[in-house]
C-alpha cells in the first residue's frame, strides 16, 4: 500500500521512514498548490489501487474531502509528549510520535484516538499499567525530564528571585500554532492569558514565560509582551520547564503541554482552551468539553497519553522502544550535552580542511545565519556546521553547504 504523506518538510522524511519502515511513502510537496493538487496529485492518488494518507499536523479541507469521497484512510502524525533534548524547530529527530486515525490530539472539535483511550480504557483493571504510570511519573519528576529538555542549569530562584508570595506561571505558546487554532474555540493570545491571570490573582507574583521558539525568533509573535509588562514579570532567560515549574503554585495556559506537566507536580492548572488533559476532573476548565465526563486520576491520564498512545523509537536506529528506554536515552544525551555544545572537535584534517581551516568559517557565517534565520539556527550551526546545512529543506542552501563543507 502506498502512503501519500502531506505537510512533511524534507528533514522529517527520513524520520517517518525510520518510524514506519513498512510504509511505502510518496511525499507530496508541502507547498503544493490547489491547482497541482487537483490536476496532478489527485489523479495520481486515484490511480493507485491501494493507498492511505498521512498528514503531519492538521489536514486541509481538500485532503479531507478526497479521503472521504474515495474512502481513503487518513492518519494524523505529531510529535509525542516526550520528544527530544531540543525543541522541534531545531530539526532534531523525535524520540516519540503520536499516530492518530481520527484527529490530531490537539483538535478539541472532535474525538481523537487519545480521547477515546482516556474515555474507555479500563485503567483500574490494568494494575501493571498503573504501576508503570506511577513509576514513570516519579521517574520524570526525579530527573526533571520534559517534552523538550535543555541542558541549562539555572535555578528558579536565579531567574524569578526569592519567593515571597504565591507564584503564578503563565505559559506562553506560539499563537498561530494549530494547538491553539484547533484547541481553543475563543480567539485568545498570550497577552489575554496574562490579563486573566493578573485579574484573578491580584496578590500573586505573575510570571509570564513566552514560548522558547518565539524568544529565539524561530516562530513569530502575534502579541507584544511589552503590552502586559506592567502586570507580570516577563521571563526571557532559558529555564528548563521542570525547573520553571518547581516553585510555582498555579499555572495558567491556553492548551500547552506544560499544563499537564504541572498536574504531574501537583500544581493547580487553569486552561482557557481545551487541551487533551482538560475535562477529566483535574483542571480548572474555562472551555468545557461535553464529550469528556469521566473523572480520571493523574496516573490514568499519564498512562493513556504517555504509555498507550504514542510510539517510541530510537532516532538513530529506528528501532521501536519504550517510554522507559526513551527517558534513559534522553538522560544519556543530556549527560553528553556539555561536550556536544562546544562544537565539533578540531582536527588537522578531515571535513574541516587541511589543518582545520574551515573552523574559521564559523565567525563569518554565523552572523549571516542569524540575519536570515534565528538564534537557534546559529546554535545548531555552531554545534555541527555540516549537519546543519545537510538538514536544511532548501536545496540551494544545501548546495551552499556542500561548497563550504564538501566532506563529512
Amino acid at each position: 500500500m502506498a502512503t501519500f504523506a502531506f505537510q512533511v518538510s524534507e528533514w522529517k522524511r527520513p524520520i517517518l521512514r525510520s518510524y514506519f519502515p513498512e510504509r511505502l511513502f510518496q511525499f507530496v510537496p508541502p507547498s503544493v498548490s490547489d491547482r497541482d493538487f487537483e490536476h496532478v496529485w489527485t489523479p495520481r492518488i486515484l490511480a493507485t489501487k491501494a493507498c492511505e494518507f498521512l498528514v503531519w499536523g492538521d489536514a486541509p479541507d481538500r485532503l479531507i474531502n478526497v479521503a472521504k469521497a474515495h474512502d481513503i484512510p487518513l492518519w494524523f502524525v505529531e510529535d509525542g509528549f516526550i520528544r527530544s533534548t531540543r525543541p522541534s524547530a531545531s530539526r532534531t529527530a523525535p524520540f516519540s510520535l503520536a499516530l492518530d486515525r481520527r484527529a490530531p490530539y490537539f483538535d478539541c472539535r472532535q474525538a481523537s484516538d487519545l480521547e477515546l483511550i482516556l474515555k474507555t480504557y479500563d485503567f483500574d483493571g490494568d494494575a501493571s499499567l498503573m504501576a508503570r504510570a506511577k513509576a514513570g511519573i516519579q521517574f520524570l519528576l526525579d530527573r526533571g525530564i520534559s517534552k523538550y529538555n535543555d541542558g541549562s542549569r539555572r535555578s528558579a530562584e536565579q531567574v524569578y528571585g526569592t519567593k515571597t508570595r504565591k507564584r503564578v506561571l503563565v505559559v506562553g505558546q506560539v499563537e498561530d500554532d494549530a494547538s491553539i487554532r484547533y484547541g481553543c474555540l475563543a480567539r485568545l493570545n498570550n497577552n489575554d492569558l496574562v490579563r486573566v491571570a493578573a485579574r484573578e490573582q491580584p496578590d500573586a507574583q505573575i510570571l509570564y514565560k513566552p514560548h522558547p521558539d518565539v524568544l529565539s525568533r524561530v516562530r513569530p509573535a502575534q502579541s507584544d509582551p511589552a503590552e502586559v509588562a506592567h502586570l507580570c514579570q516577563i521571563v526571557t532567560e532559558k529555564l528548563p520547564l521542570a525547573e520553571a515549574l518547581r516553585t510555582v503554585d498555579h499555572v495558567y495556559t491556553i492548551t500547552s503541554l506544560a499544563g499537564f506537566e504541572a498536574l504531574l507536580r501537583g500544581i493547580k492548572v487553569t486552561t482557557l482552551g481545551c487541551p487533551f488533559y482538560s475535562g477529566w476532573g483535574l483542571t480548572d476548565d474555562r472551555q468545557p468539553n461535553a464529550r469528556r465526563r469521566r473523572a480520571l486520576s493523574v496516573e490514568a491520564l499519564f498512562a493513556g497519553a504517555y504509555l498507550i498512545y504514542p510510539r517510541y523509537s530510537d532516532p538513530e536506529t529506528g528501532k521501536q522502544t519504550s517510554f522507559e528506554t526513551t527517558v534513559a536515552a534522553i538522560m544519556a544525551e543530556l549527560a553528553e550535552g556539555e561536550m556536544a555544545s562546544s562544537g565539533p572537535e578540531w582536527r588537522p584534517w578531515g571535513p574541516y580542511g587541511v589543518l582545520g581551516w574551515r573552523h574559521l568559517l564559523t565567525a563569518v557565517i554565523a552572523p549571516v545565519i542569524r540575519r536570515v534565520g534565528n538564534d537557534r539556527d546559529v546554535e545548531d550551526f555552531r554545534a555541527d556546521p555540516i549537519r546543519f546545512f545537510r538538514s536544511l529543506s532548501d536545496r540551494r542552501l544545501r548546495m551552499v553547504g556542500r561548497l563550504l563543507y564538501p566532506l563529512g
